[in-house]
């Protein structure tokens, strides 16, 4: 491994708060570039009080703020726009996630950040993009989430649609606007120009929509809930063991179907030439998952999941917080690091994917505190003293 690290001169400014485009920075962070997070004077991202606070700053900030130099600036004053105009000289990427035509009624839109800059890149996240009817809705990954339809096919059938227990809109979103800002960083060593890239929230949940819409569009098939089944993969859901635990097999692949019918000890059905392939299974599932069933109820779970190992057919069960701390495979993988916080308590955080073999990502410690590197960053642009003195009297930084 190299002591270097890809995204390394890479100089990020982060105009945004909460999830999606700080999740994105995040992830540039973590492999190298220098990421500013400007936050409101005083208030900071509001992230830094959400769920469980500890020593006045929540636990999740330790997570989604590392690697982060942060800058307290006042974006409606003028002075804050100077500021911000001069970052942009030598910025290689701005991640926002205003509503649209916040930062142009700032004097901070495209068209001006680009004149200064020909290539700057510019993701620009928001609800429902920068066009559209519905471009000045307020827009949350929850409800991006439902339109993109993604919550309809959540929970079980005939009961109220549920949410998946994270920011999952929000994160989606945050990929495609790290795919977006790399795609045109690499489009740029050929045009020498920048270009800015609109991310919704609800385009980024249904993108994962599958065969939804060609179902829909060919067969007039509207796909329901389903709970823990996936309809038309069979078999793949979760079984209910002797103890009360479940676990989650995955036996879709015609060979794999195979052998877990025989651990299950019903060859009839792994020899049965309706079963043999995943379309006639899917019109025999309440026979295949009434199988599997009544051979998980007979058993623990460590002891299902211990044959299914054995026969190599994919199975699992739904881990904790607790499981994964404890998992050595999360452990060996590096996938739990321990931090400092600046009380000196040390806190588990998770580690950095995708894993790059000769310049890997970096947690970096803790989340910086509000306007950390306020002077380090104002200093870097030549600013005087006297005149952050001034600016501070002002409340601008």
């Amino acid at each position: 491994m190299e002591n270097t690290q890809v995204l390394e001169g890479l100089k990020v400014l982060e105009l945004g708060q909460l999830i999606a485009g700080p999740f994105a920075t995040k992830l540039l962070g973590e492999f190298g570039a220098d990421v500013i997070k400007v936050e409101p004077v005083s208030k900071g991202d509001p992230l830094r009080k959400w769920r469980k606070v500890q020593d006045g700053i929540s636990l999740w900030w330790h997570v989604q703020a590392r690697n982060k130099r942060s800058l307290e600036l006042d974006l409606k004053s003028e002075e804050g726009q100077e500021v911000i105009k001069r970052l942009v000289g030598d910025a290689d990427i701005v991640i926002e996630n205003f509503r649209p035509g916040t930062l142009e009624k700032w004097g901070l839109g495209w068209e001006e950040l680009s004149a200064i800059n020909p290539r700057l890149i510019m993701v620009r996240v928001s609800g429902y993009g920068q066009t559209g009817p519905y471009r000045d809705k307020p827009g949350f990954g929850v409800i991006g989430e439902a339109m993109g339809g993604l919550r309809y096919l959540c929970g079980f059938p005939n009961q109220p649609s549920v949410r998946v227990g994270i920011s999952i809109g929000d994160s989606l979103s945050a990929l495609y606007a790290v795919i977006g800002s790399l795609l045109a960083l690499h489009e740029r060593e050929r045009s020498g120009k920048g270009q800015y890239i609109d991310i919704a929230l609800y385009e980024a949940v249904f993108s994962m929509m599958e065969s939804l819409i060609p179902e829909y569009d060919a067969c007039g098939h509207i796909r329901e809930p389903s709970g823990s089944a996936l309809p038309g993969i069979t078999p793949s859901d979760a079984y209910p063991c002797k103890d009360g635990s479940y676990v989650i097999i995955a036996g879709n692949g015609d060979s794999i179907f195979k052998r877990l019918m025989q651990v299950i000890g019903r060859p009839d059905l792994a020899e049965d030439p309706r079963l043999e392939h995943n379309d006639g299974r899917s019109q025999h599932v309440e026979l295949i998952d009434g199988a599997i069933s009544d051979w998980t109820l007979q058993h623990s779970r460590d002891f299902v999941i211990a044959q299914l190992d054995e026969a190599k057919v994919p199975a699992g069960y739904p881990y904790t917080a607790a499981d994964i701390v404890k998992d050595p495979h999360f452990v060996s993988r590096e996938m739990l690091e321990d931090i400092t916080l600046p009380s000196g308590a040390r806190l588990k955080v998770p580690g950095v994917i995708p894993k790059l073999s000769r310049t890997p990502g970096r947690v970096g410690g803790a989340g910086p505190k509000l306007g950390e590197h306020t002077r380090q960053i104002l200093d870097e642009l030549g600013i005087d003293a006297e005149t952050q003195a001034k600016m501070k009297e002002k409340g601008v930084i």
